[in-house]
């Protein structure tokens, strides 16, 4: 902090001049000293903070251009209250209960014309140019009669920025009691006309419901008959609150208005409360509400009848117009089978049991023993079960051998051919099937079709050969035809056995390409896209590489 010698005033300077003289520097060096060791502790918090005239603590990292009083400032140690606002510079207000008085001034009663008052009501705080009562015929200034009393002189306020801007300023909350006394008298002026309406009605109809709706006391109610309101709370206050079953915001819906839940919030756990809809939809309600319905569409066809004021006699007519209705179905239905038939079709047993489901209970030991119920019967096909035809003792699709479908009992490729029996299976064994492949794979690629097709037409000869007893039962016609799809199942096996051909010369030469170098590989500019045939597809899908096939391996 600064020291014992600042801030002192020039005078002060002059007065102690011979005392200044006389010290010797060395001392003035070592008060400096010692000044700027007890800032440093007052910094390092060992030694206690300087304090002001007031007996406030100065903060000691304040700098020393802010803790510094001037010189004119007259201070005779430290202080801060050069910084802080001046009283004699500070600006006062208006309170917030001051506000202009309203009204007149009815202290003093005046009863004689004053020099410079107004010439049309006798006031002395205005003129007659200002003045707002009603203008008189004969002014007071020359009736000096009812001379009005004085308005009140409004002091000069000081407001502030946000007092001049306050939008309730002067308001007295007084004023808003006439409102509500208005209010109330209306409401009040509101019930007697409507008391004295149900005292009318009541003297005409002495059975009206709302007669005896005092003398009712039930729990959460509470009534006026005057009023003719109830007033309800939908839950008797010991109960448990609807919505404190499940605090789940993604369970039931709850609807706090009519303190009312749709469904239940514990599905499965708690049965005790299963929401507004069930009891909504549970009971005679459904009868209630058909019968509700029926009694209102039989008055807008013509029949005086009411639910509540004859159930007897809408019940007895809700029973007869059902049994009518009835019969009337039955009679529409038996007319249209009469004239179109398929009644066998209604004597069909329902779905469930057509596809063999039911609902029988079945418990099963951990060992897989039944212990209550029976087994589930298997689940049989809806095509028709050991049908064979032309002697077969097996059934189409049961043998596969190169590609084909058969008869396993003969071997036979041909669908609903007469079995042969052993001598079909010697016909078509595998030994003449493993010896056509090896002449095939023995043959050169240029002789490999040719050679193969003429092996494929003995096997085909040799099938014919062994059905002649067919074959002299069919007609010329048929003869032909059998040459022409022959004619073209050889054309489309020769062009499949070319696509193979080239799909394979094709993939050698991909993989050679793929093990060239980059650099060293022909261009690719001069080839011809085209749409591949039929045959080169299959080609392709046959020769197809797939990674995925657990089989792939084994090729």
């Amino acid at each position: 902090m600064a020291a014992s010698n600042q801030g002192v005033t020039v005078s002060q300077i002059l007065k102690l001049k011979t005392e200044f003289e006389d010290e010797p520097k060395k001392k003035s060096r070592e008060d400096w000293r010692k000044a700027k060791e007890l800032d440093e502790a007052r910094k390092a918090g060992t030694a206690p903070a300087a304090v002001d005239e007031e007996g406030k603590d100065i903060n000691p990292h304040i700098p020393q251009y802010i803790s510094n009083a001037p010189w004119y400032y007259g201070a005779s140690g430290p202080t801060l209250k050069h910084q802080r606002p001046q009283e004699e510079k500070q600006k006062q207000f208006s309170s917030i209960d001051e506000w202009y008085k309203r009204g007149l001034d009815t202290s003093k009663i005046v009863i004689k014309y004053r020099k410079g008052a107004c010439e049309n009501c006798g006031a002395v705080t205005h003129k007659k140019k200002d003045c707002m009562d009603r203008p008189r015929k004969v002014g007071a200034k020359f009736s000096g009669t009812n001379i009005l009393p004085d308005e009140f002189i409004q002091k000069n306020l000081s407001l502030s920025f946000d007092g001049k801007r306050d939008r309730w300023s002067g308001y007295d909350p007084s004023e808003h009691k006439s409102v509500i006394e208005e209010f109330q008298k209306v409401e009040e002026a509101k019930r007697q006309l409507k008391a004295q309406k149900l005292d009318a009605e009541g003297s005409d109809n002495d059975e009206d419901e709302d007669k005896y709706v005092d003398e009712v006391d039930m729990p959460g109610t509470k009534v006026d008959s005057k009023q003719r309101i109830t007033v309800r709370n939908l839950r008797i206050r010991e109960d448990t609150a609807k919505y404190l079953r499940n605090l789940d915001p993604n369970s039931a819906y709850y609807d706090p208005k009519t303190r009312s839940m749709r469904e239940n919030p514990n599905p499965g756990k708690d049965d005790t409360y299963r929401g507004e809809n069930f009891v909504r939809f549970t009971g005679d309600t459904k009868n209630h509400s058909s019968a509700q319905l029926f009694a209102w569409e039989a008055y807008q066809k013509g029949v005086d009848v009411h639910l509540l004021a004859e159930p007897t006699k809408l019940e007895l007519l809700q029973k007869e117009y059902d049994k009518k209705k009835d019969q009337f179905k039955t009679k529409v239905q038996s007319n249209i089978l009469e004239k179109y038939g398929g009644e066998e079709h209604l004597d069909a047993p329902p779905k469930t049991l057509l596809l063999a489901q039911t609902e029988d209970y079945v418990e099963y030991s951990r060992s897989g023993k039944i212990l209550k119920g029976h087994e589930k019967e298997e689940i049989r096909s809806k095509y028709e079960e050991d049908v064979y035809i032309n002697n077969h003792i097996s059934v189409w699709g049961s043998y596969w051998k190169g590609g084909q479908w058969g008869y396993k009992c003969c071997h036979s490729f041909i669908k609903n051919s007469y079995c042969l029996g052993e001598a079909g299976k010697h016909s078509n064994s595998s030994e003449n099937d493993s010896s056509i492949q090896t002449k095939l794979n023995e043959c050169d690629s240029t002789e490999k079709s040719a050679k193969g097709q003429e092996i494929f037409e003995e096997n085909e000869d040799h099938h014919v050969s062994s059905s002649s007893n067919e074959e002299d039962t069919r007609t010329k016609s048929e003869k032909s035809k059998k040459k022409k799809h022959k004619k073209k199942k050889k054309e489309k096996k020769d062009a499949l056995k070319d696509a193979l051909k080239a799909e394979e010369d094709n993939q050698k030469h991909a993989d050679y390409l793929l093990s060239l170098d980059e650099r060293k590989r022909p261009y690719n500019s001069m080839f011809e896209v085209k749409k591949p045939s039929e045959e080169e597809l299959e080609a392709y899908y046959l020769k197809r590489r797939r990674e995925e096939d657990p089989m792939n391996q084994f090729l």
